[in-house]
């Protein structure tokens, strides 16, 4: 097909799985939707800097700044998916109890090392700890992934003994036990949110792909992935 008729689109990798498979299905007729999934520090640098893409699906706060900075095409903003951070273990390690705001506490305080993602979940991660007043006994036990780099790997190398970041990154992934999500009091959600580029070449049709992917029909694809769907 042409590459003149194609679509390219740039995400986090908390939605990595939802657009690989959502990406034929809503690409208009005639042409190809394909997303690159990365870490969402690094994406977000890349739409900045003029990398000519079509679509973005980025947090909610990067897309706001991307379209405050004019890199992004107004109007075209739609909330796509809430993804709630949950936490893992290894495979096969013992289960600890993280079923309430203080279970979950005890759990990060016996843990030998902990991982955690770059972005917002992990910011507001940290938060949470600082709260508690738990950072200083935890400062060297914390190990924060490299971007675009899976905290769920850690936790199946045996690298973390607990691990938190978005559900849809840690389910379904091979070596993984995820425990639950936070417990109430405590849950950290993400909102994903997609727009046109303000590079895109192809506005109208890469416009009529966002409007297919923030319609209700994604939302079976959504939930079975770890995901909520939000419709503007």
């Amino acid at each position: 097909m042409s590459a003149a008729l194609s679509l390219v689109g740039i995400s986090s990798m908390a939605t990595r799985q939802l657009l690989a498979e959502l990406a034929p299905r809503c690409a208009p007729v005639g042409s190809t939707l394909q997303f690159e999934s990365v870490g969402g520090v690094d994406a977000a640098r890349r739409v900045a800097e003029g990398e000519a893409f079509d679509l973005v699906v980025l947090a909610a706060d990067a897309m706001d700044k991307l379209m405050a900075a004019g890199h992004l095409q107004p109007g075209t903003l739609r909330p796509l998916v809430d993804s709630p951070m949950a936490i893992a273990a290894r495979e096969g390690a013992p289960v600890p109890d993280v079923g309430s705001e203080a279970a979950l506490r005890e759990a990060v305080l016996q843990a030998p090392r902990i991982g955690y993602s770059t972005g917002p979940s992990g910011v507001a991660l940290m938060a949470l700890f600082e709260r508690w007043g738990v950072m200083e006994p935890l400062r060297a036990r914390l190990v924060q992934a490299r971007a675009g780099v899976p905290v769920a790997s850690l936790v199946a190398s045996g690298e973390v003994s607990l691990g938190f970041q978005q559900l849809s990154e840690l389910i379904n992934q091979p070596g993984v036990h995820v425990l639950g999500e936070m417990p109430a009091g405590v849950q950290i959600t993400t909102t994903f949110s997609g727009a046109v580029a303000s590079a895109s070449a192809r506005p109208e049709a890469a416009l009529q792909a966002l409007t297919a992917l923030a319609s209700p029909a994604i939302a079976e694809v959504a939930k079975r992935l770890g995901l909520q769907p939000r419709q503007a």
